[in-house]
């Protein structure tokens, strides 16, 4: 398989990719991606750090409105 063709679809895949991040973002409220707790996953918090979005514990619900 030569360049070109990799290339063109690599780009073709990046425009897909940005022109859904930017139409997500059209259609949301206020044009600003949601925030998550990650301390809610065991997998990301091991140790039981406070959310640093929110501040809240894991054993805590998430204290963003957004969320």
């Amino acid at each position: 398989m030569s360049f070109l063709p990799v290339f063109l679809i690599t780009i073709g895949f990046l425009v897909f990719v940005f022109a859904g991040i930017g139409i997500k973002i059209l259609f949301k409220k206020n044009g600003k991606f949601s925030g998550t707790c990650a301390s809610q996953s065991p997998f990301l918090n091991s140790e039981g750090e406070a959310c640093g979005l929110c501040g809240a514990s894991p054993e805590e619900k998430c204290k963003n409105e957004d969320a």
